[in-house]
């Protein structure tokens, strides 16, 4: 079986990661060209673990689900969980094949799967809607993530998420950018995007545009700085910014495995 390590960097691929294909296909809209008439389901799973996920596309539509399908187009087994942590982070790792038939599936999904790539830290874009898209994904990705570091049995998370009463992490992006949030309440929490409006946040971290956002989210400069040079806004709680952001960089060194 795979080591608790690969495990939790599994959860954060394939829960937190892989569901963003959707927010390309919805925010670049030339993508759903490759789901034109498409039917079939894509299959991820490794030989050495239960956790698996899979990617259904309808004729323009396309969703990610937990767990593994009972007749997937196409299926992508890796020797190990490993190998396909490693897949996820970029790295060329070959998995078994089944379902050659299902090939056009898989052709279809391609562009996707090189759009995550985004994610990747050396992946800086030129261009200010692709900059802005980063942004986007980093922060649904990332506060979806520190919801499954507590699901996962994250040692630093689960302490901190088990002493906590109800309180609201939320992220902001100004000026038409993304928001998302993170709840936390008595060893529970759940992430979710846009303003969560039901609870003043515990911490509220603000940016006053994309660049900024991408400068904080990428680690181009520390939140120290951010505050500094006005790239980040903070109210609330200073102490439980400050963990929260520890954390956030536990998200970086799992996907990229450094």
């Amino acid at each position: 079986m795979a080591d608790k390590n690969e495990e939790l960097r599994a959860r954060v691929f394939l829960r937190s990661a892989l569901p963003l294909v959707k927010v390309v296909a919805d925010q670049r809209p030339m993508y759903r060209r490759f789901l034109f008439k498409a039917d079939g389901v894509v299959q991820f799973a490794a030989k050495d673990s239960e956790q698996a996920a899979f990617v259904e596309m309808g004729d323009g539509t396309i969703d990610v689900k937990q767990g593994r399908h009972d007749a997937p187009s196409i299926t992508l087994t890796f020797s190990t969980l490993a190998d396909l942590n490693a897949f996820f982070a970029g790295e060329l790792k070959a998995p078994a094949i089944s379902g050659i038939t299902g090939l056009p599936s898989l052709v279809r999904l391609l562009p996707f799967l090189l759009k995550l790539k985004m994610l990747m830290p050396d992946v800086i874009p030129e261009k200010p809607e692709e900059k802005a898209l980063k942004v986007r994904m980093l922060l649904y990705m990332v506060t979806n993530a520190l919801s499954q570091l507590n699901k996962g049995g994250d040692e630093a998370m689960v302490k901190m998420v088990a002493k906590s009463p109800d309180r609201v992490f939320q992220w902001t992006v100004e000026n038409g950018g993304p928001a998302a949030y993170l709840r936390m309440k008595a060893g529970k929490t759940k992430a979710g995007r846009g303003t969560y409006t039901r609870r003043r946040p515990f911490v509220h971290m603000i940016f006053p545009d994309n660049d900024a956002a991408f400068d904080v989210l990428t680690q181009k400069v520390s939140t120290v700085d951010a505050v500094r040079y006005n790239k980040l806004r903070m109210e609330g709680a200073m102490e439980g910014g400050k963990e929260i952001g520890i954390l956030m960089q536990r998200i970086e060194t799992l996907t990229t495995g450094d």
